[in-house]
């Protein structure tokens, strides 16, 4: 069935404004299939399983028929499990959000009583539950459904499957027999089609066919990722494959801005599209991306509408996209014109079961993957290096230096140690450190290379995420931003990387600088509200100040990475503009905290 936008299917301003917030523009087959039919009220039996948009076929009607200042349940929707009711009961505050009079409440087994006694006390228009947990609140006489509008059962087949079908026949024998009822199910076997005989009138019925999308041309994997970690997963994956061309996608446009900031300060050279954009910056940005003068776009669905841009390497789900349809749109930029191309989801939590319907309604092959070790992205960066270094003598691509490599021959030094020296050096005013794989040693100051002599595509690519072997970049987009940033970034503890470090709980983190046995002359103390806790990395927090403020490294003294909280050391007379400049900017997905401490606090 064809797919129609939203503006056509006869939905009220505030929930088009709320589709368009979610990165909506296109209604899905369910949607504009479900959607006109259930408005009028009349019943529907929709055929279709996760992953392909049902959610907002049955709710946006739904929202529509509610009477908001009255303060009743109006709506009831019946989920096989606890994870689909929390999944629904989010994406539904999505949908009425421009309708803030609208509450809606999750119910379900293993959660408190009290906390929903006292939610639906408070008085909620729409419930989502379980039908064991429905039940014991009908009985209890604390879910009065005397005032429904709307009965949903979604996954009507699997909680047939789990034994509830004597519950459902009671909670629907309980509903008004004037209510509508909304029936979605993957299967119809005889049970099913049993229930809608007895309990719905006249029902429309709605099938959509699930039909493979895979793009052939693109691998497709998945990573299970802690919302705290993907910025450090997306970067490790874009090291370690060496990524130099791809898009991003986010579900909101605040993520893309807090993304592109977050990567900006990490070195990467983005830039960032969404629905705030006006016509003339998109058209900027996208002449700029389609000639390559930076790396990655981070965007929307909405703004991403209509992009045509070839030679594409990776498609990054940041954000799980709604539906199966969104998924394939957006991997479907990659992989074009008989190439190969990548496709990386990122899932978190519960997230995991709506990327499972989605693979299973569209039938689509999507791997799981593992987010590379640091031990994985040293070697891979020395790969590069060896490449260029390689390409850079097959093309001899490079001035002569032989003056210089007759001195320091003469001086008794063996040329592979000359060579070694070098490749330190570089390194080292790459990374802020030895360039080894540990990332030990210390300090080092940035080469200069001659003008004559091109410098390879790894010098000018990026900094790392993470401590270990980093390669920079001088970001186009900051001019007059110091290289002093990345070149005097402190090594992490040899006893372990930061990365490591950080991830254990219940410990204290200690930043390699001179240790605080009070304040250092010169410096004022901040306290930040991130720690150990947050995985914060000394890295992180000096990229954010040096991204941010636009400050070298060297304003950066002794730090201290507790659980809950940082103290760190900066020049005295930059101390109050680093507390401005942070202040609300997010680390870790946390918007920033910062306090100057006094001195008796130099202690942690």
């Amino acid at each position: 069935m064809d797919k129609k936008p939203f503006a056509e299917l006869g939905l009220s301003a505030e929930s088009l404004k709320a589709t368009e917030k979610m990165g909506f523009e296109e209604a899905s087959p369910i949607q504009t299939a479900v959607i006109p039919v259930a408005l009028t009220g009349r019943d529907v039996v929709g055929q279709s399983s996760t992953g392909s948009g049902k959610t907002a076929a049955f709710m946006l009607p739904a929202i529509e028929r509610i009477e908001a200042r009255k303060r009743v349940v109006q709506v009831l929707v019946l989920c096989p499990t606890r994870e689909l009711a929390v999944q629904v009961a989010e994406e539904t505050g999505r949908l009425a959000a421009f309708k803030p009079a609208i509450r809606e409440v999750p119910i379900y087994g293993g959660q408190s009583y009290e906390r929903q006694f006292r939610a639906l006390a408070a008085g909620v228009q729409i419930v989502i539950g379980t039908p064991g947990r429905v039940m014991d609140h009908m009985e209890r006489g604390t879910l009065p459904l005397d005032q429904l509008r709307v009965v949903v059962l979604d996954e009507a087949d699997r909680m047939l499957d789990m034994g509830f079908r004597e519950d459902i026949e009671k909670i629907l024998s309980a509903t008004p027999p004037e209510r509508q009822l909304l029936f979605f199910s993957a299967t119809m076997p005889r049970a099913i089609q049993e229930l809608i005989k007895r309990y719905s009138r006249d029902p429309a019925w709605v099938k959509i066919e699930a039909v493979a999308q895979n793009a052939p041309a693109v691998e497709q994997f998945y990573f299970e990722v802690d919302r705290r970690s993907k910025i450090e997963a997306l970067t490790r994956l874009i090291d370690v494959h060496d990524f130099r061309y791809g898009i991003i996608f986010c579900s909101t446009k605040v993520m893309v801005d807090d993304l592109d900031e977050q990567l900006h300060a990490r070195g990467y050279a983005v830039d960032r599209l969404h629905g705030d954009i006006t016509q003339a910056q998109r058209d900027r940005v996208m002449a700029k991306f389609r000639e390559r003068k930076f790396e990655f776009l981070v965007a929307t669905d909405v703004a991403a509408r209509g992009l045509d841009v070839d030679d594409l390497e990776v498609v990054f789900n940041f954000d799980l996209p709604n539906d199966a349809e969104d998924y394939t749109h957006r991997i479907g930029r990659t992989g074009r014109a008989g190439r190969t191309g990548k496709a990386f989801t990122f899932v978190s939590g519960q997230e995991i079961y709506r990327l499972q319907g989605m693979i299973r309604f569209a039938r689509l092959t999507i791997r799981r993957g593992s987010i590379p070790s640091l031990d994985e992205v040293a070697e891979a960066r020395s790969n590069v290096l060896y490449e260029t270094i390689r390409r850079t003598l097959e093309e001899r691509n490079y001035r002569p230096h032989d003056a210089l490599v007759d001195r320091l021959l003469d001086q008794g030094f063996a040329s592979t140690d000359i060579c070694s020296a070098v490749i330190h050096l570089l390194q080292v005013g790459e990374t802020g450190g030895s360039g080894g794989p540990s990332g030990e040693g210390r300090t080092g100051q940035a080469v200069e290379k001659p003008a004559s002599a091109p410098a390879p595509r790894w010098v000018e690519s990026r900094k790392a995420s993470t401590p270990p072997a980093k390669l920079t970049r001088r970001d186009e987009s900051a001019p007059g931003a110091p290289a002093a940033a990345e070149s005097a970034r402190p090594a992490p503890s040899t006893s372990a990387s930061a990365a490591e470090a950080s991830a254990a709980r219940g410990k204290k983190h200690k930043y390699e600088r001179p240790a605080r046995t009070g304040r250092e002359a010169g410096m004022a103390t901040l306290r930040l509200n991130v720690g150990g806790e947050h995985l914060v990395t000394p890295a992180d927090i000096v990229g954010k100040i040096a991204g941010v403020c636009r400050l070298p490294g060297e304003v950066v003294g002794a730090m201290d990475i507790h659980d809950r909280h940082t103290l760190v050391d900066v020049a005295e007379e930059q101390a109050a503009y680093i507390a401005q400049k942070l202040a609300g900017i997010r680390l870790k997905n946390v918007p920033l905290q910062v306090e100057r401490q006094q001195p008796a606090a130099g202690n942690a």
